[in-house]
């Protein structure tokens, strides 16, 4: 169906083109709208009607690529981004971050009522004044013992309920830093800090809320968005094709015709059994913040980044016998049939190692008009 749709293009073009033929011996005094200079090239009139039906572009420069493009999503860099739940339930009585906010390594995002807290800073205070009480029946039963004021078995009854209260009390101290927690009374407030710098990507906490220690989703997502990833699925014929620090170019449908520059960092070591495919991950630059984690995208490995070839739009080739031609504007309304070399071809656009330079200006619409209108007056 989509052959026989540009061929009827292709056909509805052509009718439109003829319209502006001029008869083959034209008036006295009236200019050919066409003239034919060398075997391949075609010269128009200045303002020649047939111009309306021509789109022509400057040849733009892009890596060599490898492969064809490969559907990838954009993730975020998970050694450069914290997850932010809550150890601790309760309820929020103020959200100091929101969505979008700078923040450093230790601000306050949000302050929970959180009766568990003061149950745990209760139990870290007892359990200390526990451990110097104990400590100090197992000194008097040591210096006792000495003078034989105790028996054996009750310096070692002491000695137990020390190191038991000393276990004791090193565990509720290790509970209150796992709860990030500086505080020594017990008031009922947590502070939930930021582990890391970063933006914070996503907010999803109201006030007022009831916070759960197992809850399905983050509170919030901090991140440094200066780097991404992007999650390629590459088949397996194409795995001899890449390697890890290999270069990658990555667009997306936000900014047409622009591409932004990465490196392949990991290679997966397995398949994918449901869509067979090999995840490819490369870090991306995004120094601009202008790529948004969950974006689909096409990336492409290329041979090297430092190294740009010729990439022109499929509309702009057409064949004759095994060799592939362009239409190259000479100067305006001069334009010249040039043969090229192809390298790797996509779905939209092809890399010309032969026979074409950047910044030439090429026919992208309109050159199967073109030359038949050539091969005609041959």
């Amino acid at each position: 169906m989509a052959g026989l749709a540009v061929v009827i293009l292709a056909a509805a073009g052509y009718i439109g083109w003829q319209k502006f033929q001029v008869p083959s011996k034209p008036e006295s005094g009236v200019e050919k709208a066409v003239a034919h200079t060398p075997k391949d090239t075609i010269r128009f009139a200045e303002n020649a009607p047939q111009l309306a039906f021509l789109q022509i572009r400057p040849v733009e420069s892009y890596p060599e690529p490898m492969v064809d493009s490969l559907n990838a999503r954009l993730a975020y860099d998970d050694n450069r981004t914290a997850r932010v739940f809550s150890p601790i339930g309760g309820r929020v009585l103020k959200i100091a971050a929101d969505a979008g906010s700078e923040i450093r390594a230790g601000d306050e995002l949000l302050l929970l009522d959180a009766p568990d807290y003061a149950q745990a800073t209760s139990d870290d205070v007892k359990a200390k004044a526990d451990l110097e009480r104990k400590r100090q029946a197992n000194e008097r039963a040591d210096a006792l013992l000495k003078v034989n004021g105790i028996s054996l078995k009750d310096k070692e009854s002491a000695e137990a309920d020390f190191h038991q209260a000393e276990a004791e009390a090193q565990r509720t101290e290790a509970r209150l830093r796992n709860l990030q927690s500086m505080a020594s009374i017990t008031d009922g407030k947590f502070i939930l800090r930021a582990p890391i710098g970063g933006t914070v990507s996503e907010r999803q906490v109201n006030l007022g809320s009831e916070v759960r220690t197992d809850a399905a989703n983050p509170l919030f997502v901090i991140t440094d968005s200066k780097k991404l990833w992007a999650l390629i699925d590459l088949p397996e014929l194409y795995l001899d094709k890449v390697k890890v620090g290999q270069p990658v170019s990555v667009e997306v449908d936000a900014y047409p015709g622009e591409t932004f520059k990465g490196k392949i960092t990991v290679i997966a070591e397995a398949l994918d059994p449901v869509t067979r495919r090999i995840q490819v991950r490369a870090e991306i630059d995004n120094s601009s913040h202008r790529l948004k984690p969950e974006m689909f995208a096409r990336a492409t490995p290329v041979a090297d980044s430092r190294h740009n070839i010729p990439r022109i739009p499929n509309t702009a080739l057409f064949s004759q016998g095994l060799h592939s031609f362009v239409f190259v504007e000479q100067s305006p309304g001069v334009l010249q049939r040039r043969h090229i070399e192809l390298g790797l071809q996509s779905h939209e656009y092809s890399y010309v190692k032969e026979g074409l330079q950047p910044g030439e200006r090429v026919v992208t619409t309109g050159a199967l008009l073109l030359n038949s209108e050539l091969s005609g007056n041959d």
